[in-house]
């Protein structure tokens, strides 16, 4: 029987981790609490989650903080930012950091439920959305399916989980328009339509890691009101 899933929170609200709670309760899932920052990034590094909740604005040490230390550690952990409404800039600069996506407060426990599963189901697979060749070479830049690694110029580029899973499926249609739904449904796993910018903010990061000028992309190309297309120009 495969274990339970562990979540942590990380989040200063009380009522927002009785909503947690009670919602944990429900499901299969193991939940451990933190109170702040810094004991949520220690219980991040001694526990191992397999994914956390982390709300943005705490006392001392912040959620971008917490998200940005655990990624520079090499953390892969998917994390789940919790904001309030009118936190949008938090948010982007959220996914900037590291952020798989986040869920606005006061949260549906149906919806946070399904974003949970979702990331989980993707962090199990972890592997390239549409796995056919091992090996995509463009001018200019190269994808290694295997090893996960990518290349622009003949050297390394480092990119998240997300970022790589984002360009492996652009690239495994060259010149193919992807809606953001389909991005959000074969990248993040959503069965359902959620109302999300996380695309956006991850194609954002994606350009400024492949392309020379990210404001004048030569490989991911937006398609006004529909989505993205991979092509070389």
């Amino acid at each position: 029987m495969p274990r339970a899933k562990n979540i942590l929170i990380i989040e200063d609200d009380a009522a927002s981790r009785q909503v947690v709670r009670l919602a944990m309760q429900s499901s299969s899932y193991s939940l451990v609490e933190a109170t702040t920052g810094d004991e949520g990034l220690e219980r991040a590094r001694s526990d191992q989650p397999d994914l956390i909740l982390l709300d943005i604005n705490m006392p001392g040490m912040s959620g971008l903080d917490v998200c940005r230390k655990l990624r520079a550690e090499g953390s892969l952990v998917p994390i789940i930012m919790l904001t309030g409404k009118a936190d949008t800039i938090d948010k982007v600069v959220g996914l900037e950091v590291g952020a798989d996506d986040y869920v606005t407060k006061p949260f549906e426990v149906r919806e946070l439920l399904a974003r949970i599963g979702a990331h989980l189901r993707r962090s199990d697979a972890d592997t390239d959305p549409v796995p056919n060749k091992t090996r995509r070479e463009f001018p200019g830049l190269t994808l290694d399916l295997g090893r996960r690694q990518v290349w622009r110029d003949g050297n390394e580029v480092s990119l998240t989980v997300t970022e790589f899973n984002v360009l492996g499926l652009l690239t495994s249609r060259p010149g193919q328009v992807f809606s953001r739904s389909d991005l959000l449904r074969e990248v993040w796993g959503y069965e359902v339509e959620i109302e999300t910018r996380t695309v956006d903010a991850h194609v954002y990061r994606l350009r400024k890691k492949i392309e020379v000028d990210s404001d004048r992309p030569r490989y991911v190309h937006s398609v006004p009101g529909i989505g993205y297309r991979f092509a070389v120009d």
